[in-house]
């Protein structure tokens, strides 16, 4: 996660909001803002505040939706977590030679440092003779499970790999813990991008054969993680069964429950929802952070209510500057993941200690970061076109002390895909060039967040394309082949979208 200082923005200067030939606030320089010495303190009205409450909406109905068709939980054989089991001890490997156990050194080394990537680790876990996993002390299977389950961010790859290991502790009569059904859940269901009802049936078919034949009860987790699926895939009549489901079992909504309650909401297009289960996180005595707003923007801007959107980010800046004495942590997504899970555990572990809870909230940065600029210029660059407006934000966002990244890049040459090309648009070819120049720049820099990547290259092609004709746009391919050097998957999607361009 990026670091962001200061809650305010220079007079900007009169003129076109993106200069031809430079970009104005795409620089990557990083300037420092200094607070003020004083710092007032946030109550919670104050948070509340950040988000206007119009109206309360009529309490609905009684929901007739039937109940997710779940096992009962006296026919449940156990629901605690599964005991140790004796069947591999630490000291005995079965059937090993010298060179299996140099397999086995290796692929050991590997799992406890963690300089090692997963494709190593499981490239290192599948060359074991197998079957594998009786070769594995129950340490070492439970961190394999555990290091594979810990990814930035989820892909098909990840997925294979985690349920794989899944697959081979289950043959070997070992039972999984709730977290790692739940983690597998998780695999199953976010692979992708975009949730299709596909994932979703996987998800559930695994959550069935958790609690029907491994008798492992699932936990808030479990049913979190299934709520999220479902309503990312816009199968909102099974996220209100997902509920009730909770409901029936007295399970509570954790601070991730109430995040996803809010960008629920902003899928099903309702702005008053989203406000009602903000103020609901805010009543539970949940830790108001970034991440929570952003998810607020997000789902507000999602339910066709961009100007609320827009003000809550306004008033972030000024949350900030009261808080002018917080000091925002450089923190990686690891760091910013195990930020997360304290903060979830933040109500349970200071109920009874207000004082204390009321000083980890004030240490929580409400500063904009890079995901708030990216929904932001998301929404003006792709879906408004607003170029004006995508200009007052990147100027903020690099006094604020951000570095340029890829995404906004990538956001900024869709919107010239989708709004250049015509007569009299600001989203003109000179803007273009703009974009291009420092975009060249940033990659001569070497900087890690900006590079060239298939989608990259194909929004860039798309829009000179449209913006400045094929001649230049085959100009800047070629520019592109001396920089890139892209996998034979990656080529294969580029030329595919050159001849769909070229009309070949």
């Amino acid at each position: 996660m990026s670091t962001w200082r200061g809650p305010h923005h220079r007079t900007r200067r009169r003129e076109g909001p993106i200069g031809t030939g430079s970009v104005r606030g795409l620089q990557t320089s990083v300037r420092r803002h200094k607070a003020p010495a004083q710092q007032l303190e946030v109550t919670r009205e104050d948070f509340e505040n950040l988000v206007d409450y119009y109206y309360e909406p009529p309490e609905a109905s009684k929901s007739h939706l039937p109940y997710l068709p779940v096992i009962e939980e006296a026919t449940l054989p156990g629901h605690e977590e599964p005991k140790t089991t004796t069947l591999v001890e630490d000291s005995v490997r079965y059937g090993l030679n010298e060179d299996d156990h140099l397999v086995l050194r290796g692929f050991m080394t590997a799992l406890y440092d963690e300089s090692f990537s997963h494709e190593t680790i499981f490239e290192r876990y599948n060359a074991l003779p197998s079957p594998r996993i009786p070769h594995l002390s129950q340490d070492a299977i439970r961190k394999l499970l555990h290091r594979l389950s810990i990814i930035e961010q989820k892909t098909q790859s990840s997925m294979v790999r985690y349920l794989s290991v899944v697959d081979d502790v289950k043959a070997a009569g070992i039972p999984l813990t709730s977290g790692e059904w739940s983690s597998a859940i998780a695999f199953a269901g976010r692979c992708f991008v975009k949730v299709s009802a596909v994932e979703v049936e996987s998800a559930l078919h695994i959550w069935r054969e958790m609690e029907h034949e491994a008798g492992v009860k699932g936990t808030h987790v479990t049913f979190n993680i299934l709520f999220d699926i479902a309503a990312k895939a816009g199968k909102f009549v099974l996220a209100e069964m997902i509920l009730m489901e909770m409901k029936k079992r007295g399970l509570r909504l954790n601070r991730f429950a109430h995040v996803g309650l809010i960008y629920y909401h902003g899928l099903r297009g309702d702005g008053d929802g989203v406000r009602k289960a903000y103020r609901d996180l805010v009543q539970a005595g949940e830790i108001v952070d970034t991440l929570v707003m952003n998810c607020v923007i997000a789902a507000l801007a999602r339910a066709g209510e961009p100007t609320a959107a827009y003000q809550v980010y306004e008033r972030m800046k000024r949350m900030h500057a009261m808080q002018s004495g917080v000091e925002l942590p450089a923190l990686d997504w690891k760091g910013s993941r195990e930020l997360g899970r304290l903060l979830a555990h933040a109500v349970a572990w200071y109920k009874d200690d207000p004082e204390t809870r009321q000083k980890l909230q004030s240490e929580q940065s409400m500063a904009p970061n890079l995901r708030t600029y990216l929904i932001l210029v998301g929404h003006y660059a792709v879906r408004t076109g607003e170029l004006d407006r995508v200009a007052v934000l990147l100027d903020e966002m690099r006094f604020l002390g951000v570095p340029l990244h890829g995404s906004i890049l990538l956001a900024l040459l869709k919107g010239f895909t989708i709004h250049g090309g015509v007569r009299y648009t600001p989203w003109s070819k000179a803007r273009l060039e703009g974009v291009w120049s420092s975009l060249q720049r940033a990659l001569d820099r070497n900087l890690d967040e900006i590079f060239l990547g298939k989608w990259m290259v194909i929004w860039i092609l798309r829009a000179f394309a449209k913006c400045s004709g094929k001649d230049r746009m085959r100009e800047v391919w070629e520019e592109i082949q001396s920089r890139w050097e892209p996998t034979e998957t990656d080529t294969e999607a580029v030329n595919k979208v050159l001849h769909e361009i070229l009309g070949t």
